[in-house]
């Protein structure tokens, strides 16, 4: 399945609390789950004022329509191209 990165302007993200980012995680994994397997949140890095996102899913509008039940922006969908670490190199 396609692996994306979204990012989203979030601004004071990086200042919201424990329990704020909580309660987001919370209502995005309840949509996930009445999505369907489909959709798959990894994890999500958070910045000052954004946050990056990386999901598994079939296409950008599934993306979209999660972000939009969630009520979150999605500024930017980008599909991961390639995957570089450190063994890269070698």
């Amino acid at each position: 399945m396609p692996e994306y990165v979204i990012e989203r302007e979030v601004p004071g993200a990086g200042d919201l609390s424990d329990a704020q980012w909580r309660e987001i995680a919370q209502k995005s994994v309840a949509i996930l789950k009445g999505m369907g397997p489909q959709i798959r949140w990894l994890h999500s890095y958070v910045t000052g004022d954004k946050v990056y996102c990386v999901y598994f899913a079939p296409d950008e509008t599934t993306i979209q329509e999660h972000a939009k039940r969630a009520g979150l922006p999605a500024n930017r969908v980008s599909a991961v191209r390639r995957l570089l670490d450190p063994t890269s190199a070698k």
